[in-house]
């Protein structure tokens, strides 16, 4: 029984190491867009954070 356990929480931990990887390479280039066009920073950011809050 305990196996079962631990084969879960492994799967659950794998499925948030995934979304924490692509929220940050999602916020790298959101950094990078931003630094090439500084007067649409409130659309990268509006977006960004869209993406981040449905991951």
């Amino acid at each position: 029984m305990g196996t079962i356990i631990a084969i879960g929480a492994g799967i659950a931990v794998l499925g948030g190491l995934g979304a924490g990887i692509g929220i940050g390479i999602a916020t790298g280039k959101a950094s990078e867009a931003v630094a090439r066009q500084p007067e649409a920073e409130g659309k990268i950011t509006k977006l960004l954070l869209l993406g981040s809050a449905l991951a």
